[in-house]
């Protein structure tokens, strides 16, 4: 089998809430998807997803991705994507770093592969380890009242995860928590993930501030020291997230004993290929982990939701549906929810197609002509 054809699709989606806001004063209501597009002599096709939170999330950004194709679709052309190691070593070789980029091809080749052997890709990854993942909410940064008022709504939809944002103004962002994780019910927990937002001092005065709740403390500061010194006087279980990058942030995270858990963002840890290894390390120290990614619409989504399917169930804090957070499209398929669990689909592949209404004519094209 050799890949034919490469094609590189765009578009937007707008946030189902209007305006997204997180950290220190970053805000979205529109994400911008590239997607990419396989298509192999054998008649199979397979896709992946990259969508940023924000042109300038992590130093990812939506154009690199075509960047990336640029150099590396002449290359892959003729090669047998079924071999999922040697592609993206090929990928590596080509170019360095920029994995956010890489992850959507990865994501399409892993796709094939399922497709080619009649297996979804959590079959392929290690089998089925969890059978519905939990999920959890995002409630951005909104009043006080605003921020009761959407827990509740996700609560009849039945999350029982949340995830407060916090990080643009500390003071302010004490009364937000200690409003807001007083009312979580039996079985709930929150996450106040402050996206690097805070400055040391000031994340310790937030620690300290609210230190009698339960609740999470995710990736308080922008780098992982600011973040252990935080740990060192804060009694909350921490998070950490962006600076989750790689192998190498993993072993120093276990030798550090840096978190009580890892978010994996797919994207930005350089696609499925290098997440499962680093989650398997992870796990393999006893550290639980988030399925999850930067942003996405369904294509991304059922990535993340075969990562979640293929993660032992006891280590896995939760995953999230992506593609509601949207008003359009970026795949036809993917995965389901059902009282506040993510489920990957069982047929080959992703089980995903692209949404070509949606995604339009695509920006770039490598091989073979439509």
């Amino acid at each position: 089998m050799k890949i034919t054809r490469i094609r590189l699709y765009k578009t937007d989606l707008p946030y189902v809430d209007g305006s997204y806001s997180w950290g220190a004063g970053n805000a979205i209501a529109v994400a911008r998807a590239s997607v990419v597009v396989i298509d192999t002599d054998a008649g199979l096709q397979g896709c992946g997803e990259f969508t940023p939170c924000g042109e300038n999330y992590m130093v990812a950004h939506s154009e690199g991705v075509d960047a990336l194709a640029r150099l590396i679709a002449p290359h892959l052309l003729g090669e047998d994507p079924r071999q999922v190691a040697r592609v993206e070593r090929l990928m590596d070789h080509l170019v360095q770093g920029h994995g956010y980029a890489k992850a959507p091809f990865d994501a399409a080749f892993w796709d094939i592969l399922g497709k080619a052997t009649d297996q979804p890709v959590w079959m392929l990854m290690g089998g089925k380890l969890t059978d519905g993942a939990p999920m959890y909410r995002v409630a951005p940064q909104r009043s006080v009242p605003e921020t009761i008022a959407e827990l509740d709504r996700h609560r009849t939809a039945g999350y029982r995860q949340f995830q407060i944002k916090v990080g643009a103004d500390w003071a302010a962002d004490i009364d937000r928590i200690r409003e807001t994780v007083p009312l979580l019910q039996a079985g709930e927990k929150a996450m106040a993930d402050a996206n690097q937002g805070w400055r040391v001092d000031n994340a310790i005065r937030v620690a300290r501030a609210t230190k009698d709740l339960d609740f999470i403390l995710e990736q308080p500061c922008k780098t992982y020291e600011e973040c252990q010194q935080v740990r060192r006087v804060a009694t909350q279980p921490m998070k950490l997230d962006e600076c989750v990058t790689g192998t190498h942030a993993a072993q120093r995270i276990v030798a550090d004993h840096g978190a009580e858990m890892c978010c994996l963002k797919i994207s930005n840890l350089g696609g499925l290929s290098k997440a499962r290894r680093v989650r398997d390390y992870l796990i393999e120290n006893r550290i639980p982990v988030v399925s999850e990614d930067t942003w996405g619409g369904e294509i991304t989504s059922a990535a993340v939701a075969h990562f979640a399917a293929s993660t032992p169930e006891e280590f896995l804090i939760n995953s999230t549906d992506l593609m509601n957070y949207n008003t359009r499209s970026t795949g036809i398929g993917g995965p389901k929810t059902s009282s506040g669990k993510l489920y990957a689909t069982d047929t080959p592949g992703l089980g995903v197609v692209p949404d070509f209404d949606s995604l339009g004519t695509p920006v770039a094209l490598y091989g073979d002509p439509l």
